[in-house]
């Protein structure tokens, strides 16, 4: 396609327009409820994910649509662009009152991130990654670290266990789009998940995440998808460049004693 910067711009737009939707009902008082598996919703996802699907569906009528707050159509699957939405990625930080948490859109085209946007409105941070073109946080280029000694790593977790006492724990969004842009930013070495994960939790995250020079892969070091029949991978591990090898190497071993 042409240049995709501006169309970004525009997705940009829009994902700010739903941010702002999102914090005007951050901490008030709204229908929350558990889905099946024991996740949380909330009516503001729902409303957040309609407002996008209006909005981004005009912008690109041809596009198909993934979302984790719509029932997922096979038509997506003959489409050569879709988007990949979290209307809120960290919906636990948001019904708690915590600032862990962003609207994260992904336009993926022929199975690959083309533009990722994160809005985190609480945190007054937003990324805008467009592919080959780079990543901008607040409108400065940001770049992931130049970590080479895997011992040290800094992760975005609540606790490390003992397998991973040699690694450092910092500060742990609930968002995982957000963890996964620490590691862009070089707030973080290191983010790993070592269990199914959902496409759209870390569609727009990976691209940002790669554009600044981050490595991105599933748990077992093998390169991530879009708009598979099935949309999910197993894990997500996101690195500096320099530690991505020793990171497989330390943790694929769990992640096949996991699959089985």
């Amino acid at each position: 396609m042409a240049d995709p910067r501006p169309l970004a711009d525009a997705i940009a737009g829009i994902v700010r327009e739903a941010a702002g939707l999102a914090l005007a009902r951050f901490h008030t008082d709204f229908a929350r409820w558990e889905k099946t598996g024991g996740s949380p919703v909330c009516e503001v996802d729902l409303a957040v994910d309609r407002l996008l699907k209006d909005r981004l569906s005009a912008l690109l009528p041809d596009a198909g649509w993934l979302s984790e707050e719509t029932a997922d159509r096979p038509d997506r699957l003959a489409c050569r662009r879709v988007w990949v939405v979290d209307p809120i990625d960290g919906t636990r930080d948001y019904i708690r009152g915590r600032p862990g948490w962003c609207v994260s859109v992904a336009l993926i085209e022929d199975g690959h991130p083309l533009i990722g946007v994160l809005d985190a409105p609480v945190r007054g941070e937003t990324w805008h990654a467009v592919a080959g073109h780079g990543v901008t946080r607040d409108g400065a280029r940001v770049h992931a670290g130049t970590r080479t000694a895997f011992p040290g790593a800094r992760v975005p977790v609540d606790a490390l266990p003992k397998a991973d006492r040699d690694l450092v724990a910092v500060q742990k969004p609930n968002s995982i789009a957000l963890r996964i842009a620490m590691v862009a930013d070089d707030r973080a070495d290191l983010v790993a998940t070592l269990r199914w994960g959902n496409e759209w939790d870390i569609a727009a995250a990976v691209l940002v995440a790669a554009e600044a020079g981050a490595t991105v892969s599933d748990a077992l070091g093998a390169p991530l998808t879009f708009n598979k029949p099935d949309p999910r991978a197993y894990g997500v591990l996101v690195t500096t460049p320099g530690i991505h090898d020793a990171a497989v190497a330390h943790l694929a071993p769990r992640a096949r004693a996991a699959i089985g």
